[in-house]
């Protein structure tokens, strides 16, 4: 169920309405849509979805604070694995998936404080306070930034690991100043500068690169 929530909580913010569609959830889970189905009967049941035919699936107040509680354990894991262990950004994620189900919440409040209750995970996705809130900031993907924008790199998705070995080998990480130069025509690569270096990046990769104004920028 906390798997669900997080997933609806993502896509809902994915599609900007707060909604999943069935399909979509399954796919993101990587389950059948017949079993995807069920699962959001049962958190009907429970009080944590609301189900509209033909309109997908949102969160009550309720599931919301049920996936924010998974989300703030989620990335205070991979901040304390990377940080205090040092493995790296491209492996975190997984990590943190298998172990977010049965730290207890007095674990997690220690870890935090141990961190110095972070409000970013390594990939530059906002952390839930203790009280559940979560400051975002404005964002927009580099595939849909302006040509000639000069712009803070501000998160990437962390679900693909291949592509945060690309980005970490190339030194661009969370706070790095990205120079938008050029869209190539017929979905071509993104041009970009960083520093003195000069970058293509695939239309797959810029969709999942979050960048944001100075002043929307994390302290």
């Amino acid at each position: 169920m906390e798997d669900y929530a997080k997933a609806i909580f993502g896509l809902g913010r994915d599609s900007g309405n707060g909604q999943a569609s069935v399909g979509d959830l399954a796919s993101r889970l990587g389950v059948t849509p017949g079993s995807a189905s069920a699962m959001v009967k049962r958190l009907v049941a429970q009080g944590l979805v609301v189900h509209q035919r033909y309109r997908g699936v949102s969160l009550t107040p309720d599931g919301e604070a049920l996936a924010l509680a998974v989300i703030r354990r989620h990335r205070l894991i991979e901040t304390f694995l990377a940080e205090e262990l040092g493995m790296p950004w491209d492996q975190v994620h997984h990590e943190a998936d298998v172990i977010e189900h049965v730290l207890s919440d007095t674990v997690v409040d220690l870890i935090a404080a141990k961190l110095g209750d972070p409000t970013h995970d390594p990939h530059g996705d906002p952390i839930p306070a203790r009280d559940l809130t979560m400051d975002e900031p404005r964002t927009t993907t580099l595939w849909d930034a302006p040509d000639g924008a000069s712009m803070l790199f501000a998160s990437v998705s962390d679900s693909d690991p291949t592509m945060l070995r690309h980005l970490g080998e190339h030194g661009i990480r969370p706070g790095t100043r990205i120079r938008v130069v050029k869209h190539e025509p017929f979905d071509g690569p993104v041009r970009i500068r960083v520093g003195r270096s000069a970058h293509s990046i695939g239309p797959s990769l810029a969709r999942s690169m979050r960048l944001c104004d100075d002043g929307d920028a994390a302290e």
